[in-house]
């Protein structure tokens, strides 16, 4: 019964090595948590507002996790600008939130990660 069932994946998702940095220097409840985010991400249309959401004002996304801190890893979505229409994002970089002014430094790194990767 299964086989009539497509289960390949809505989104591809591409992490840079700025961003895999990040998830390695974090503790097992919050990788935990991101492979979990990442499967959504992967396989459903719609992805919950508060695991990602679009930054004012800016090209990213933010995918949002909650442990004992509040981290949050920039999105690049590549084929469409909606997250929910893409069929393939960038998890560019992440960091530790801790007030407002944290989204601009990592706005500008992942700006200028994404002109590395001359995307």
């Amino acid at each position: 019964m299964l086989d009539e069932y497509d289960f390949s994946a809505m989104r591809e998702v591409v992490k840079t090595d700025e961003c895999n940095l990040f998830i390695k220097s974090q503790d097992e409840r919050f990788k935990k948590k991101f492979e979990f985010y990442i499967e959504i991400i992967e396989t459903k249309k719609i992805i919950p507002s508060n695991i990602v959401k679009q930054i004012k004002n800016s090209k990213f996304y933010e995918l949002r996790i909650k442990t004992n801190n509040e981290y949050r890893i920039l999105i690049f979505t590549i084929g469409h600008n909606n997250i929910q229409e893409s069929e393939s994002i960038i998890l560019v970089n992440g960091f530790i939130k801790k007030g407002k002014k944290d989204y601009k430094k990592a706005i500008e790194q992942a700006e200028n990660i994404l002109f590395d990767y001359d995307i």
